[in-house]
């Protein structure tokens, strides 16, 4: 058997047992055990915990056990599949031959909702098409644990997962999904960058779930009915798409206004679903003060603290890692994109590239951070580029006397670089502020004239 046959095979079983289809961990562990590698084995190489590793896979195990009659381990994983696999016939369940099909399931078993518009049991709909393929997960178990709690136990109806490009905000979610694919009945990743109208997306998630039963009027009374009679999950990418450049943060473009009420809504209207957004920056409807009585919560990354994401990138002199980690912030895009104009301009030597005593910046990096000055009010570059003048953190008073700004727009754009996590705040006798270090050596090199 090849591993496609393998996998063809075992994702028919399973979902002749769950009514799922295999998630991208399953066919991961399924293709390493019958590569005959240990857990700890795939869990390195794809970055997963070896424990967690462990679980699906017995999980697996109990699922083809009880759909083939015999009892499945790893050590008889590989050969019992191809014995069973050979045989002319074998029954499962309700005395029906298996028969072999792509991953993708039938069109009836897409829809989980009938012409009536009642729940039909025992069906669900995942569509990931726009999700990323996770290989590697660094350090971040516990942000996914809060992630988890929230979304299993809680039920928020809103939940923003905010941070600076490169965080590492869609990886948390994606790995966060692959792990509780079952506990939804509905899940749809959606990105606002690649379709920004709310109505298309609404259109395009009845057409997938139930394309003969699309209502053209109160299109999202009955989105909102789905969310109550199904436990969907409804992930939106790419939020700060919806805001507007040239203006404090969370402004949204004339265009998107009916996001802020859909939004609102999401949090008002009583179902049984929940809404991710991930963004660069927050709107008003991302934060909450009062959770006991809005069922919405926010979770900021901040960078990796540990080195683990520089392993397997080719780079020497490990004592030096952490000096290099604490010096990109831990955000991962920055430091592989380092990584490999190390490995590639001083033969992976961390040390020879820390002996040049300054914060590089590489062409890829500059043109991210160009981005986000581009998005900046004239009043938030103004502050930049005043606060890249300074070594040190500066007070609201003496930005002021150094600004030619009114105390509102000052505060205004304090608060609007915290929102789009380019500034840090320090609580001290007065409050002071400082630009994020490579934020402040982008202004350095590319904004001061």
């Amino acid at each position: 058997m090849t591993i496609k046959e393998v996998l063809q095979f075992v994702d028919r079983l399973v979902e002749k047992q769950t009514g799922e289809h295999l998630d991208d961990l399953q066919k991961t562990v399924i293709q390493g055990v019958w590569e005959g590698k240990t857990y700890k084995e795939i869990a390195d190489d794809f970055g997963y915990d070896k424990n967690y590793v462990g679980d699906v896979s017995r999980e697996l195990y109990k699922i083809l056990s009880e759909q083939l009659g015999e009892d499945i381990n790893k050590s008889n994983f590989s050969w019992t599949l191809e014995r069973v696999r050979n045989s002319h016939h074998f029954v499962v369940g309700v005395n029906t031959n298996i028969t072999y099909c792509p991953f993708s399931p039938p069109a009836e078993q897409n829809q989980s909702i009938n012409k009536e518009g009642k729940t039909t049991k025992n069906t669900s709909y995942h569509d990931l098409t726009l999700a990323p393929k996770i290989t590697h997960f660094y350090e971040r178990e516990t942000e996914l644990e809060t992630l988890s709690q929230w979304l299993t136990t809680q039920n928020p109806r809103l939940i923003s997962v905010l941070g600076i490009s490169g965080i590492g905000k869609t990886t948390l979610v994606k790995k966060f999904v692959d792990r509780h694919l079952q506990q939804f009945d509905v899940i749809i990743w959606k990105s606002i960058k690649l379709s920004p109208s709310l109505d298309t997306i609404i259109t395009d998630i009845f057409t997938l779930i139930n394309p003969d039963n699309i209502q053209s009027d109160n299109k999202l009374n009955h989105f909102f009915n789905l969310l109550n009679r199904q436990k969907c999950l409804i992930i939106l990418d790419d939020v700060q798409e919806l805001f507007t450049s040239g203006q404090f943060a969370g402004h949204y473009k004339t265009e998107y206004k009916e996001y802020k009420t859909f939004f609102s809504k999401m949090i008002e209207i009583e179902h049984q679903s929940s809404l991710i957004l991930i963004s660069q920056e927050q709107c008003q409807e991302m934060l909450c003060l009062d959770e006991e009585f809005h069922p919405v919560k926010c979770l900021e990354l901040k960078g990796l603290d540990s080195t683990a994401i520089l392993k397997n990138l080719g780079l020497k002199d490990e004592e030096k890692w952490l000096k290099l980690l604490n010096l990109y912030e831990g955000n991962p895009v920055y430091l592989k994109d380092i990584a490999i104009l190390i490995k590639n301009i001083f033969g992976g030597k961390v040390s020879e590239f820390l002996a040049e005593d300054s914060l590089i910046l590489t062409e890829e990096i500059k043109f991210m951070l160009n981005e986000l000055f581009k998005r900046l009010s004239a009043v938030e570059q103004q502050i930049a580029v005043e606060l890249s003048k300074y070594d040190q953190a500066v007070s609201r008073e003496d930005l002021r006397q150094a600004l030619s700004l009114s105390s509102m727009d000052l505060i205004n754009g304090l608060q609007s670089l915290t929102k789009r996590y380019l500034l840090k705040p320090i609580e001290a006798e007065k409050m002071l502020f400082n630009l994020a270090p490579v934020f402040r050596q982008y202004i350095i090199t590319c904004c001061q004239n």
